[in-house]
């Protein structure tokens, strides 16, 4: 048996959707899996490592644990792996990653696994659900964790837009970038914060983009905490909307930031900045419609 698994990168908050929204990115990890008698792992892409032992590779790890989750053994193959998703930049490079090694072992242990386990398994891995659940189902696709430790969510009709990313040459690990959070809010504030947030979706779903992108740039529960972090963070914001784009937010944890503007001008906002940001990968994107996808072919 021969597999493709393709999943798209990931952007999460969007501003004031903190650990909630997630937006699928046309840049995708992919993996070509051919059974064989020993385990084998290439990498093909500047942006993966050194290729390790496989027994060290992060992608074997999840495969492996979700495999003993159904008390199955992985059966021997060749992974070759690519990546268009740079390591520790907030695009998403470790949900992507462990939905990977779910979908390996779904696939190689035939434990036909349905949406909504890969998403809880994936969210029990990652401790939030945005960036998963945007990696599996593609689109925008807003997340909530109840109570009960179900998860709740609802991919929204994707809004016809360009996404322009501003990908430094350095990392920023998830945890540094959640250690300078506060650890509560007064009900005062949580309140104003969540309110945003709100009026963010709806703006976005009525096509209001000068809402949306004001909305954006107003979050209450992590820019503000985590914008010393990121270099250039004000520049960016204040010459990204001088550009055309109407909002302007850090990706996830950073230190990767993106900006939204108007079908057709991802490219021309993407040309200003790249002569502001000359050290910055400066990328015109676009919204992954489609999340994880298989393609399964058969030897004779």
């Amino acid at each position: 048996m021969q597999l493709k698994i393709s999943i798209p990168a990931s952007s999460a908050n969007l501003g004031p959707g903190f650990d909630s929204i997630g937006l699928a990115l046309n840049r995708y990890l992919t993996l070509q899996v051919n059974e064989q008698e020993k385990w084998e792992i290439e990498h093909i892409s500047h942006f993966l490592p050194l290729n390790t032992d496989y027994e060290d590779h992060f992608i074997y790890k999840i495969a492996d644990t979700i495999a003993h989750w159904h008390n199955k053994t992985l059966p021997g193959c060749k992974v070759i792996v690519d990546s268009e998703i740079p390591l520790a930049r907030g695009l998403g490079s470790s949900a992507s990653a462990v939905l990977a090694g779910i979908e390996l072992a779904n696939q190689l242990c035939d434990l036909s696994l349905t949406d909504e386990q890969k998403l809880l398994y994936g969210t029990e891995i990652e401790g939030h659900p945005d960036n998963i659940a945007a990696s599996l189902f593609g689109g925008i696709v807003v997340t909530a964790m109840t109570q009960n430790e179900t998860i709740d969510y609802i991919k929204m009709p994707t809004p016809n837009l360009d996404i322009v990313a501003y990908i430094p040459n350095f990392e920023l690990k998830t945890d540094r970038a959640r250690n300078v959070l506060p650890q509560s809010f007064s009900i005062k504030n949580a309140t104003k914060a969540s309110a945003i947030s709100n009026v963010m979706i709806a703006s976005i779903l009525t096509g209001d983009h000068t809402l949306a992108g004001k909305m954006m740039e107003s979050d209450l529960f992590h820019e503000p905490y985590r914008s010393d972090l990121i270099p250039n963070y004000v520049m960016i914001k204040q010459e990204a909307k001088k550009g055309g784009a109407f909002g302007t937010v850090i990706s996830g944890a950073g230190p990767t930031m993106i900006s939204f503007t108007t079908s057709g001008k991802g490219a021309v906002v993407s040309a200003y900045m790249t002569g502001k940001l000359s050290k910055y990968e400066v990328d015109a994107l676009k919204i992954s419609r489609n999340g994880l996808r298989v393609h399964k072919t058969f030897s004779n």
